[in-house]
């Protein structure tokens, strides 16, 4: 391959073999830094834009087709109108000779096909479910614009994570806008191609695709990421029912158990080899996750089986994705309620809230302690003065007090029915009513709030 020296000028850029080097200049404005990427149908550069100071992507495309450049450049313009967090943002779109260029914002990080490759294995489930969310978030918003846009090509490779934790689709060469057919019926066919085993049946077959193809492949990614295993392509899969045969494609639960029976109904639905069968809208794909995650929600811990199961699992790849998605903040706020726990890959930390409890405990009982004591001495005053009321309760309309006699005195009843006592009696009466009241005096002194009761004066009759 010819590599071009940094002077070569932009006019001479016509083999479309060759390699730009590091420092070549285009359009007077883009310096190429380093390629990114190489395939069958173009390139990918990081360049800094000299004009604006800034990085960015440039793709360039490999096709002298007239019919492939128009749609490199149908490319660039629907991507300059799309406006979504998840999506990369075109800048320009221009020629050097026989080579074509679109300038995107450059995202930095790495793709999925890179984590999968550096350990093999299924991801981590609640984090996968999250960028499920955000992707779907994503195809809502390209399958319900004015002009349908359809993917077409979403996969591992298409899918990069960034160093804040949010994941972006790329790659819109094979993306469609609907348009409606003489039929009167909406679809697309593909003129760059499809990766088998992402792709759905009618695309493999070239019967044209619509928002369920981008379902199907969504599925087949999701399954991919789940399960550590590649899904079986959907040509193959329709061979073998085609000859009476089971479906060979296992459901996700049984390759990994720690996906679950829910999620995987959920992809074979997502996977069905007829878009009748599949999801009809992404919204609904989408719903679907969110119904599990909020059920699991109010399970509690039951939602992190996924983790517990996995935890001595050495096919996970908790050390990568831990790695790959270290943030300073949590990128998955302003998506969906299924984002992972915080310390799903973290030893939990030991914190001072046991001994917090424990405090207010001791300073609860040390009160009640006090409470009850106080009450218990407050009941006994209160009997104290009731004994008195009930001594002093017998009060005749001559000033006399109604004493009931005991069954040791000797005494009579007169005919007004007062009891007369004894004269030994009365003195030692006198004794009990003094003591009380110095039992009074010490009451009303200890308890300020104890109501305060003068007996009476009275006199026994002799």
């Amino acid at each position: 391959m010819e590599n071009l020296l940094p002077s070569a000028p932009a006019s001479k850029l016509n083999s479309r073999s060759s390699v730009l080097a590091p420092d070549a200049i285009l359009q007077d404005r883009y310096r190429i830094v380093r390629q990114l990427g190489r395939g069958g149908m173009g390139a990918v550069y990081e360049a800094i834009d000299q004009r604006l100071d800034a990085v960015v992507a440039l793709k360039e495309t490999f096709s002298v087709d007239d019919r492939l450049r128009r749609q490199f450049e149908q490319e660039a313009r629907l991507l300059a109108q799309l406006h979504h967090p998840a999506l990369p943002r075109v800048s320009d779109y221009f020629t050097e000779g026989d080579r074509a260029f679109l300038v995107m914002q450059f995202i930095a990080g790495v793709d999925l096909a890179e984590i999968i490759a550096a350990q093999p294995g299924p991801l981590p489930r609640n984090q996968v479910i999250a960028w499920a969310d955000q992707l779907l978030d994503t195809l809502v918003y390209l399958h319900t614009r004015d002009r349908q846009i359809i993917h077409r090509d979403i996969k591992p490779h298409n899918l990069k994570v960034t160093a804040s934790g949010q994941i972006a689709l790329l790659d819109f060469g094979l993306a469609k806008a609907q348009t409606p057919d003489p039929s009167g019926s909406n679809s697309s066919t593909s003129i760059f191609g499809y990766t088998r085993r992402y792709s759905p049946l009618e695309q493999i077959q070239n019967q044209g695709t619509t928002p369920q193809s981008d379902i199907y492949a969504l599925g087949a990614t999701l399954y991919h990421l789940l399960t550590g295993v590649k899904p079986q392509d959907a040509l193959t899969r329709a061979a073998a029912l085609a000859h009476a045969k089971s479906d060979p494609l296992r459901p996700a639960d049984e390759v990994h158990r720690a996906v679950g029976q829910e999620i995987a109904a959920i992809l074979c639905r997502a996977m069905a080899l007829s878009p009748e069968d599949r999801y009809r809208t992404a919204s609904e794909f989408r719903g679907a996750l969110r119904g599990v995650g909020r059920r699991e929600a109010a399970v509690g811990p039951a939602a992190d089986l996924c983790i517990t199961e996995s935890a001595g699992d050495s096919t996970i790849n908790t050390a990568v994705v831990r790695k790959t998605l270290a943030a300073s903040f949590d990128p998955f706020d302003s998506y969906s309620i299924l984002k992972p726990a915080e310390t799903a890959w973290l030893v939990p930390k030991h914190g001072r809230r046991p001994g917090v409890i424990a405090a207010v405990l001791a300073i609860f009982l040390t009160a009640g302690a006090g409470a009850f004591y106080g009450f218990g001495h407050w009941i006994d005053s209160k009997a104290s003065l009731l004994d008195y009321a009930r001594t002093t309760s017998g009060k005749d309309q001559s000033g006399s007090v109604t004493v009931h006699p005991s069954k040791s005195e000797k005494s009579r009843v007169d005919a007004t029915g007062t009891v007369s006592v004894p004269a030994t009696s009365s003195s030692e009466a006198i004794r009990k009513n003094e003591k009380q009241k110095r039992s009074l005096r010490r009451a009303d002194s200890a308890h300020s709030k104890a109501p305060i009761v003068t007996p009476p004066p009275f006199s026994i009759a002799p």
